[in-house]
């Protein structure tokens, strides 16, 4: 019996060449169908199982029941003592002892209805018993029956709800996700209170099991966008998922590319905003990053508290970050390709103080540059991975050592620390990190191609690196929509941000068939009180 239960949770083999051979994934039903081990009617039998299964685990704990006076009752209590809520097993315990110390002879149906603790179900497989245990739920074993009750107690060290790190705002909630799903779920219901809040769950990885929910607005999203996400999921055949970024590199639609095709946060809010525009959300246990699709190129320039401000502040930042996007992509190239090949674009004054600068360099423009950036790469990549105690001392020997000092030594110009500093900064005002990091990308391949062709080599690399995005799809959606294909209606909440009353429509090509936001007319005037108040204001006598 353990035999056959182990070839469930073991992955496939091949037996001529002894490597992994996945074959194509099995519905859930089927599954189950083809894993099924039904249990016995014996206690010791069931309990020999599972000591067989989990082996000598020290947090593997078989607890008997016994009465007041000492009196072993006919049932056990099985859970893993590590991923459990101990109170939550205690009452579980006294309410079970109490309904057999009434009736001794009670089945597992009867006794479930005396249970006073939630989620409360009958097990007949020993499959369907093992993943209760693992999930955090606790085994009821009775005599002479072969129906085990399983009951969720999940608790154990968690991480509080905290403010998200990667995230942050000045104006919004303050909440982020965590590491637990239930936590998750339960923050996205707070803030979607309608049963139109749907969620599907998938258990993907042979080894890890790992809890996956596709979240979305039922009459929001596209009914064809949840279908192809859940067709997706279903196609994951591996042994382990450890975060989210494992379930994007497996469903994303475009594997050769830097750009990001869908998109991640850790704030309820954002996903909540985005359910409400047609998109899926994608929740993995075990991490507070949530994957969000279909999305657009412009949406990874989309902060959340673009919505909280004025529309005039949003879109003015809008522009700042679109401009930083830029500047992070082209500078670094155009300086290298006017000071090497185009001189004559440069006016006679700054053309004459750029040359006094490079005349004791010893490399070319292309090399500085090229080793000014991977430099700055090393700098920043040790100052994330560093304690945060150090950290700031990694920027301090950056900034100084690195900058000033190799600028009054003559091995780089006064000039290409400003440009690569500013790049930098520019690199950071990017919301998404994993846009900021395609950009990064980028720019060494247009940094080479401005050093050997000059501005031709810019516009070279430019071209194609244009029609790629204009190729890409997420989930059907084009990414650079809704330019590429042009919805004028989309372009109210893209580069700039109208008001909220002007916002009555719901994305194009996104939104399913519940398109309108709010009510016509919503555009904010004065009321007949406030008129009323006003006549009453001038009513009133003058002081003197």
């Amino acid at each position: 019996m353990f035999n056959r239960l182990k070839k469930v949770f073991a992955p496939a083999r091949n037996s001529e060449n002894g490597q992994n051979k996945h074959k194509p994934k099995k519905t859930t039903e089927e599954h189950q169908k083809s894993a099924f081990v039904p249990l016995s009617s014996s206690l010791d039998s069931n309990l020999s199982t599972l000591r067989a299964i989990f082996g000598k685990s020290p947090d593997f704990v078989i607890n008997e029941l016994k009465t007041d006076d000492d009196h072993a009752l006919p049932a056990v209590v099985c859970c893993i003592d590590s991923i459990i809520d101990n109170a939550l097993l205690t009452d579980l315990m006294e309410a079970v002892i109490a309904a057999l110390s009434t009736e001794k002879n009670i089945s597992a149906a009867n006794l479930k209805s005396k249970i006073p603790t939630g989620h409360v179900k009958p097990l007949y497989s020993e499959e369907e018993a093992v993943r209760t245990l693992l999930a955090g739920g606790a085994l009821i074993l009775l005599k002479n029956d072969n129906c085990i009750l399983g009951a969720s107690i999940a608790g154990g060290v968690r991480r509080s709800v905290e403010e998200p790190t990667s995230q942050t705002v000045i104006r919004g909630p303050k909440e982020g996700f965590t590491e637990d799903i239930s936590v998750n779920l339960a923050l996205l219901r707070r803030r979607l209170k309608t049963p139109d809040l749907k969620f599907e769950q998938h258990i993907i990885g042979t080894y890890t099991q790992t809890r996956v929910v596709v979240a979305y607005l039922d009459g929001i999203v596209r009914p064809e966008v949840v279908k192809e996400v859940n067709a997706r999921l279903m196609a994951i055949d591996t042994d382990s998922i450890l975060e989210s970024g494992y379930i994007e590199e497996f469903i994303q639609d475009a594997a050769i590319t830097p750009f990001p095709t869908m998109l991640n946060t850790e704030r309820p809010d954002t996903l909540a905003g985005s359910l409400l525009d047609g998109m899926v959300g994608i929740l993995v246990d075990g991490t507070p990053f949530v994957l969000i699709a279909p999305v657009t190129f412009f949406n990874f320039f989309q902060s959340s508290e673009d919505y909280y401000q004025r529309y005039d502040i949003s879109t003015f930042l809008r522009a700042i970050r679109l401009m930083s996007f830029f500047v992070a992509l082209l500078l670094p190239s155009l300086y290298i390709a006017i000071t090497t090949f185009q001189q004559e674009m440069i006016p006679t004054t700054l053309l004459i103080t750029l040359a006094g600068q490079r005349e004791g360099t010893p490399l070319p423009a292309l090399y500085e540059a090229l080793a000014m950036e991977l430099i700055f790469e090393v700098i920043r990549e040790a100052g994330v991975r560093m304690p945060r105690v150090i950290g700031p001392a990694i920027s301090i020997v950056g900034a100084l050592v690195l900058g000033q000092a190799a600028v009054q030594a003559g091995l780089v110009s006064g000039a290409m620390v400003i440009v690569v500093s500013f790049t930098a900064i520019a690199n950071f005002v990017i919301p998404s990190i994993n846009m900021a990091s395609a950009v990064r990308l980028v720019r060494f391949i247009l940094m080479i191609l401005a050093g050997t062709f000059g501005l031709f080599g810019i516009l070279a690399g430019l071209i194609p690196l244009l029609a790629h995005l204009v190729s890409l799809r997420s989930f059907g959606i084009n990414y650079f929509m809704p330019y590429a294909p042009y919805f004028k209606s989309n372009l109210k909440d893209l580069l700039l941000r109208v008001p909220w009353w002007a916002m009555k429509t719901r994305p194009n090509r996104k939104a399913g068939p519940n398109k309108f936001r709010q009510a016509p007319n919503q555009y904010p005037t004065s009321s007949d009180e406030a008129g009323v108040w006003q006549a009453e204001d001038k009513q009133q006598p003058k002081e003197n």
